[in-house]
């Protein structure tokens, strides 16, 4: 309560402050010096800097060893040089590990407009432009316009949705805020704007894992191994996806969260799930 009375407080100085030509350069100048504002992190000897503009990117930054220490571990397996699409890259915190961790040829997926300006920061300060390239195409079953559906307008923002009214518990999405954006299939992504076969994927969109799946029949035959986030209280989606991924040929290795995942009321039934194909050998 407290800090929704000093959040409030400052808004309304900010605002009265903004209608002076003094507040008005300030408040400019004050936004200017937030995006500059950059943090290092250290993971298994590599380091990396990250854009940290609020304190949702600050957590995200002092948690990237502990958050999700089994997509790290992942993306360690993953060989030299590989070609990895990072479906719902965010910020990019995994995609800057993987070109660094792995070499990656990374093709990151990321349609939020309010996430891809630090997509775009985070790889130009980790000097990764030659590694990592921004497709700023949403995917799904099948290719048309249709509605991206956010849960929030922060940076960094998760729990987003596009062209299916659900979200990641399999309930109706909420909607703050949306536009009308175009998006494609796995298999068309390939065959129309002629993207490289991923060697390995890793996806997690909150919520319409398996419809992405479901139109990626052709690239998941192909595929080396994929880690993908999936609600085990979402029927529909878990069902689905384990369809899916075994008519590909991959089998399933196991299902991991972090400790602090596994404390969280909200998502202690998410997990990270690893399927690789048995017939590849490292």
């Amino acid at each position: 309560s407290l800090k929704k009375i000093i959040k409030k407080s400052i808004i309304l100085f900010s605002r009265i402050l903004s209608k002076t030509r003094i507040g008005q350069v300030y408040g400019e100048t004050i936004i200017e010096d937030v995006m500059k504002r950059e943090k290092t992190v250290m993971h298994n000897d590599i380091e990396m800097r990250f854009s940290i503009p609020d304190q949702s990117n600050r957590f995200r930054i002092d948690t990237f060893s502990s958050k999700e220490p089994e997509t790290l571990e992942w993306i360690d397996f993953i060989p030299d040089n590989s070609i990895l699409w990072d479906i719902g890259a965010n910020i990019g915190l995994y995609s800057v590990y993987a070109a660094r961790a792995s070499k990656c040829k990374v093709f990151a997926f990321e349609p939020s407009v309010f996430n891809l300006e630090l997509l775009a920061r985070n790889i130009f300060i980790n000097n990764l432009q030659e590694k990592i390239t921004i497709i700023p195409l949403a995917l799904t079953d099948k290719m048309g316009i249709n509605k991206m559906r956010l849960t929030t307008t922060d940076w960094g923002g998760a729990l987003s949705t596009f062209g299916k009214n659900i979200g990641w518990d399999g309930l109706p999405q909420e909607d703050n805020f949306s536009f009308q954006t175009f998006g494609c299939s796995m298999d068309q992504a390939v065959s129309i704007f002629k993207l490289p076969r991923p060697d390995f994927i890793k996806m997690d969109v909150d919520g319409i894992e398996h419809f992405i799946l479901q139109g990626g029949k052709n690239i998941l035959n192909k595929i080396n191994g994929i880690l993908i986030e999936i609600n085990d209280d979402f029927k529909e989606q878990a069902v689905s996806s384990k369809k899916f991924l075994e008519e590909a040929g991959l089998s399933f290795k196991g299902k991991r969260h972090s400790e602090m995942i596994d404390k969280s009321a909200t998502f202690r039934m998410v997990y990270n799930q690893i399927w690789v194909r048995e017939s590849y050998v490292q």
